[in-house]
């Protein structure tokens, strides 16, 4: 029996027979959205692979063209919004091996730390859902039949496996700290084996297959072993590498009259400050380990048998680190263990009359570092052994739109940073500094007359620099580079150590820092920190950075050495 007419014409109109042109710019559109997100058109064949591709896979769920491509498109934007959100934080772009971290303690650590930012991410989670869930119930269009599916996915698979292969995406595993392809700089994660690999293993990124002869250890100057006190100021940065002017009180901080001071280039920017730590205490830099940086203290505890803590312990110091964070942040308790710090205190333990609940409303370092600075004359008094201590703080961390110094205390400091440039961050930024400052100066003086005589050397830093810098960057427009992010200050004092040299210092990367203090400690330095000091000339200010073929070779020496464990349980085997 023949249909009627209305009938063909209803069942033409039907989402299994859709307009082809609906489909056509709706696929036009979506990529037209992509390539104004990617901002590039070099690396544009690389993220259409990609869409492609995650269109393909849903489309094994969805059954229709036009669904799956705007699945694939809406999972672009979202991918393109969270590498946007940690660019903003980390100046680094997502990428896959960022993900265990959302298991590792750092959510609730955000939450906490940027309570406006993640809840524009969970407004974000939800529009997400919202349309995806449209999408999916009002959005059906042409059936496609699973034996066009199949050829389809493999063919979808192949363009994004061969685009992963390309120059393009080599170039986007290497940019990671360049604002733009967020979305094709992720995907081309996920197709790149090592990627998966670091998930279980460790890879030095820059290491020769040759190992480099170590040096003779190099023997103490003195007899008497000074205490290291090792201070991350988190967040801390010197205003003067953007040209703004700083008081005398900061200055004396900063660029302690007494001591020795320079610029200190870090591998991070706006968060993990971890890495920093690990740099430090290692000597390594956290950059080496490419994908795995990020992560290091979850996957790098009892793999890195060559520290500043083992090298001291050997020297019969007691180590302790003291944290403002709580013990259950990270990996810390256990990491920290495995470098060779014997007694670890975290903010939650610290004796009364320290509050934790009451620091943790500001981390103001007048309270915490106060609290230290106690813990540590106490332990001198009962026991002389040289000590070493680590001490981690978070009073400047962002975001600096929370007045956390109460009104009324560093006014004249707030007034002077405003003048200096009009934003609000920046003057809490730098009442938060003053306030550190001055603290330091009173705690100084009370850790001098704790141990009359007594040789200390105090090292501060910064671990990085806060987010507000970008908007400093783009208000004063700094022609600026890609590592211009990248620059801290790190300063050397010294109590009662006869011939300690003051001065201005040279530009050091982190990873030399540790070394550095021991030098300037003028205790003995064992074959590996001998030969690392000996990389001082080689590498300059630089070391992930530095091209020097003796780094390289050093790191091999420290693999075959065992001192570094790349594969899982590689020491327990040999």
């Amino acid at each position: 029996m023949r249909e009627e007419p209305a009938t063909q014409i209803e069942k033409f109109k039907s989402p299994a027979h859709p307009d082809p042109m609906i489909s056509i710019l709706i696929l036009v559109g979506v990529i037209t959205a992509v390539a104004m997100t990617e901002r590039t058109v070099e690396h544009l064949p690389v993220a259409v692979a990609a869409l492609f591709f995650n269109a393909a896979v849903l489309l094994l769920f969805m059954a229709d063209a036009e669904r799956a491509i705007l699945l694939s498109g809406l999972l672009a934007a979202a991918i393109t919004g969270i590498s946007t959100v940690k660019f903003n934080h980390s100046a680094l772009k997502l990428t896959v091996s960022d993900l265990p971290l959302a298991f590792a303690g750092t959510v609730p650590f955000f939450v906490l730390q940027y309570p406006r930012m993640m809840l524009g991410v969970l407004a974000g989670a939800v529009l997400f859902a919202s349309v995806s869930i449209a999408i999916m119930l009002h959005a059906e269009g042409s059936a496609i039949s699973i034996a066009y599916q199949i050829p389809l996915f493999c063919l979808a698979l192949i363009g994004f496996a061969k685009a992963c292969k390309s120059r393009q995406a080599a170039s986007l595993r290497l940019n990671l700290t360049q604002g733009r392809c967020f979305y094709s700089t992720f995907m081309v994660s996920l197709g790149d084996p090592a990627s998966w690999r670091q998930f279980g293993a460790l890879a030095l990124s820059d290491i020769a297959n040759e190992p480099l002869p170590l040096r003779e250890a190099t023997p103490s100057r003195s007899a008497c072993s000074p205490d290291i006190i090792v201070i991350q100021h988190e967040s801390v940065f010197d205003p003067r590498i953007f040209g703004l002017p700083i008081e005398p009180g900061v200055e004396a901080f900063l660029s302690p009259p007494d001591g020795e001071s320079g610029c200190l280039n870090v591998d991070i920017f706006g968060g993990g400050s971890w890495q920093s730590e690990f740099s430090l205490l290692t000597g390594l830099s956290s950059a080496s380990f490419g994908s795995s940086a990020y992560y290091l203290f979850q996957k790098g505890a009892g793999r890195f048998h060559s520290s500043l803590p083992h090298s001291l312990t050997s020297l019969r110091y007691k180590t302790t680190l003291i944290s403002s964070c709580r013990r259950g942040f990270l990996s810390y308790e256990k990491f920290y263990g495995s470098i060779g710090i014997e007694e670890r205190i975290f903010a939650d333990e610290l004796p009364s009359p320290f509050d934790v609940r009451r620091f943790e409303a500001t981390n103001s370092d007048a309270v915490f570092l106060n609290a230290v600075i106690d813990v540590h004359t106490r332990a001198i008094a009962s026991d002389p052994t040289p000590r070493f201590l680590y001490v981690l703080t978070n009073f400047n961390h962002g975001p600096h739109s929370r007045q956390l110094v109460p009104p009324g205390q560093f006014e004249s400091e707030r007034a002077f940073a405003a003048a200096s440039f009009p934003d609000a961050g920046y003057a809490e930024y730098y009442t938060r500094l003053a306030e550190t400052a001055s603290t330091w100066k009173k705690l100084k003086d009370k850790l001098a007359s704790s141990a009359p005589g007594r040789p200390v050397l105090i090292v501060h830093y910064g671990d990085h620099q806060p987010v507000l810098t970008k908007q400093i960057d783009r208000h004063l427009k700094r022609p600026g580079h890609d590592k211009s992010r990248f620059r801290t200050f790190y300063a050397i004092e010294a109590l009662n150590i006869p011939d300690f040299t003051p001065g201005p210092g040279a530009d050091l990367d982190i990873a030399f820092l540790g070394t550095v203090a021991l030098q300037r400690a003028g205790i003995a330095l064992d074959p590996i920190f001998a030969t690392r000091a000996s990389l001082l000339d080689d590498c300059g200010e630089a070391y992930f950075a530095s091209a020097s073929e003796r780094k390289r070779r050093f790191h091999r020496t420290l693999v075959d050495l065992g001192l570094i464990d790349l594969m899982p349980g590689a020491r327990q085997a040999r």
